[in-house]
C-alpha cells in the first residue's frame, strides 16, 4: 500500500460512490441547498413547540452585532430583567458599551504584564506564544464580567450607547492587537538593554495610556458620573443624579456575585473537580475564572431550579453545531448530518473537547425549560442576535442538545446540592492556557 493517492484510488472512489442508492439526487440537493437544509428532519419539529412548563419571564433580545461579547451581553441579560421589573421599566438595558471598554483596557493590561512576567522566555516558549495567540479580544467568562462589574460598576446603555466600533469589532481588535504587539516587542527589547522590573512597568504605564486613548476614539469617553432619568412603565417621572457607575450598581443592582458559581460537564476532565484558569483572569484581585465540574445531571438540576426560582441562567455552548440561525434551532436530532453523508460521526462529548472539536464558543441565556414527568425535553433561550432571527430572537433547544453541547451553567449556590458544594469550595486545579476548557 502506497501513502500517496493513486488514479487507482480515484477510480475506486468512485466506483464505490456509484454504488450508494440516490447518491445523484442526494448529491443535488447539498449542492442546491447545504448541508444543513439537506439533512433536515421535519417531522421533528413537531417536538419543537415553543411552549414550556417552566418560564421566566423576559424582554425583548439585545443584538450584539459583529462582536464577540456574547459573554458580557448573557451577563447584562441576567440582570437586566430582574431591573425591569422591580422599577417596572420595560426592556431596559444596561451599557454593553461600557463595561467593553473596560474589558479591552484591563485585557491590555493583563497581556503586557504577562509578556513582563515571561520577559526572560525563549520567542518559540508555549506560554509566551499563548499569551500573544490570545491577545486583547472582545472575548471573555462570566467571571470576566462579574469582575469588571465588581470594579467598574454599571450605567444604563442611554449613558454611553453603542459606537460602530462596539458594534463591529473587528477594525479596533486588528490595529489594538497590532499595537500591544509592537509594545510586546519594544518590552522585550528595553529587558534586553538592561531595563529593570520598575522601569518596565513604566514603559507599560505609557503603553496603557496609548491603549486609553485609542479606546476613547473607538468606543467613548466612560462616564464618571451621570444622572439617571428615566419614565417607569406606569408613566411616573423619575430622577437621580451624579451617580457613579459604581453607585449605580450597588444602589439599583446590587447583586453579590460570590453568590453564585461556575458549573460545568467537561467529562474530558476529572470529574468532581474545581478548576481555575489563569490565563483568563486579567482583572488582577477580581473574581477568578473558575468552573467545577460536577457533571450533566448537577449542572440541569441546579438550571432547573433557578428557572423555577424565577431567575435566569447564563450557560456556555458551542453553537455552531447542528443549530439553524434563521429558525432559532439548535437540535441534535433536527440535523440528520450522518444518515445524509452516509457517514460515522459518533465522537462523545469527552472526544470532541479532547482533539477540540467541541469548544465553549457562545454564551447565552436559559429563560424556560419544558418539565414533563420531572424530566426536561426542550429549553428556551435568549440570546444576543437581535429579533430577526429565531421567534424574535428566542432560540429553542432539544435536551439532547443540552446534553452534548452544554458545557457551563452560573446559578446562585443556593441551588447546589451540599455535595456540589464541596466541590465549588475545594481547591481549585489550575488549567493551562493551551487546555480544552481555555
Amino acid at each position: 500500500m502506497t501513502k500517496d493517492l493513486t488514479k487507482k484510488d480515484l477510480r475506486q472512489f468512485k466506483t464505490d460512490l456509484d454504488e450508494v442508492p440516490a447518491s445523484k439526487a442526494l448529491a443535488r440537493a447539498v449542492q442546491q441547498n447545504g448541508v444543513l437544509k439537506s439533512s433536515a428532519d421535519h417531522t421533528f419539529l413537531k417536538n419543537l413547540n415553543r411552549t414550556f412548563s417552566v418560564e421566566v419571564e423576559t424582554d425583548s433580545v439585545t443584538n450584539q452585532k459583529q462582536s464577540g461579547r456574547c459573554w458580557l451581553f448573557a451577563t447584562l441579560n441576567t440582570l437586566r430583567h430582574d431591573f425591569a421589573k422591580k422599577y417596572k421599566v420595560k426592556d431596559f438595558q444596561f451599557s454593553q458599551n461600557y463595561n467593553s471598554f473596560y474589558d479591552r483596557l484591563e485585557k491590555a493590561n493583563k497581556m503586557l504584564e504577562t509578556a513582563i512576567e515571561l520577559i526572560d522566555r525563549p520567542d518559540d516558549d508555549r506560554e509566551y506564544l499563548a499569551m500573544l495567540q490570545w491577545g486583547d479580544t472582545d472575548g471573555g467568562q462570566w467571571a470576566n464580567g462579574a469582575a469588571l462589574i465588581n470594579k467598574y460598576g454599571l450605567v444604563p446603555q442611554s449613558v454611553m450607547p453603542e459606537t460602530y466600533n462596539s458594534e463591529k469589532t473587528k477594525e479596533i481588535s486588528d490595529v489594538l492587537n497590532y499595537k500591544l504587539k509592537n509594545d510586546v516587542v519594544d518590552l522585550r527589547a528595553h529587558y534586553q538593554a538592561g531595563a529593570t522590573e520598575d522601569e518596565l512597568r513604566a514603559e507599560k504605564k505609557k503603553q496603557l495610556a496609548e491603549v486609553y486613548r485609542m479606546l476613547v476614539y473607538a468606543f467613548g469617553q466612560p462616564p464618571v458620573s451621570f444622572d439617571f432619568e428615566y419614565r417607569d412603565d406606569n408613566k411616573k417621572y423619575h430622577l437621580d443624579r451624579d451617580l457613579t457607575p459604581q453607585e449605580f450598581f450597588q444602589k439599583y443592582v446590587a447583586v453579590d456575585f460570590d453568590q453564585y458559581v461556575v458549573l460545568a460537564d467537561a467529562p474530558d476532565h476529572e470529574r468532581n473537580q474545581n478548576f481555575v484558569i489563569p490565563s483568563q483572569n486579567y482583572i488582577f484581585d477580581g473574581k477568578q475564572v473558575e468552573l467545577a465540574n460536577v457533571g450533566l445531571k448537577s449542572v440541569k438540576d441546579a438550571a432547573i431550579a433557578s428557572l423555577k426560582d424565577g431567575k435566569t441562567v447564563w450557560f456556555g455552548c458551542d453553537v455552531g453545531h447542528y443549530s439553524d440561525r434563521q429558525l432559532g434551532i439548535l437540535a441534535t436530532e433536527y440535523f440528520q448530518k450522518a444518515e445524509l453523508f452516509n457517514i460515522d460521526l459518533t465522537i462523545n462529548k469527552a472526544q470532541r473537547l479532547a482533539t477540540r472539536e467541541g469548544e465553549c464558543s457562545h454564551a447565552m441565556t436559559l429563560t424556560g425549560v419544558d418539565l414533563v414527568d420531572g424530566q426536561p425535553t426542550k429549553w428556551k433561550v435568549e440570546n444576543s442576535w437581535g429579533d430577526k432571527v429565531g421567534e424574535k430572537g428566542y432560540f429553542i433547544m432539544s435536551d439532547e442538545w443540552f446534553d452534548q453541547y452544554v458545557y457551563e451553567v452560573v446559578v446562585e449556590r443556593k441551588y447546589l446540592t451540599a455535595d456540589d458544594l464541596k466541590v465549588v469550595d475545594s481547591p481549585a486545579k489550575a488549567l493551562k492556557p493551551w487546555d480544552s476548557l481555555s
